[in-house]
C-alpha cells in the first residue's frame, strides 16, 4: 500500500502544472481525461512505520497506535503517559 501511495504522489507531481492550466482555462473535458490518480484528493495519509491509513497524526507522521506504543516506551521526547 505504501508503494501505491508513492506512485500516486509521483502522478500528482507530474500532472500538477498541466492540471492547474486546464482548471484555469475551464477545460473540464481535457481535465477528465487525465489519470484519476493524478488528482491530489486521492492521496491518503499513512503511518510512516506501519502504513496504517486510519488514526493518522499529522504532527508526528504516524498512526495513533504507533504513537501510543512509542510513547509508552519513552521514544517520543516530551510525551508523558497519563491514563489512556
Amino acid at each position: 500500500m505504501k508503494a501505491r501511495e508513492v506512485k500516486r504522489q509521483q502522478l500528482v507531481d507530474q500532472y500538477a502544472e498541466k492540471r492547474a492550466k486546464l482548471k484555469a482555462a475551464g477545460d473540464y473535458v481535457a481535465l477528465s481525461r487525465l489519470p484519476r490518480n493524478s488528482n491530489p484528493v486521492r492521496i491518503h495519509n499513512r503511518c510512516s512505520l506501519t502504513g496504517r491509513p486510519k488514526g493518522y497524526m499529522r504532527q508526528f507522521g504516524i498512526s495513533r497506535i504507533t504513537f501510543r506504543e512509542m510513547a509508552s516506551k519513552g521514544l517520543i521526547p516530551g510525551i508523558k503517559k497519563a491514563s489512556w
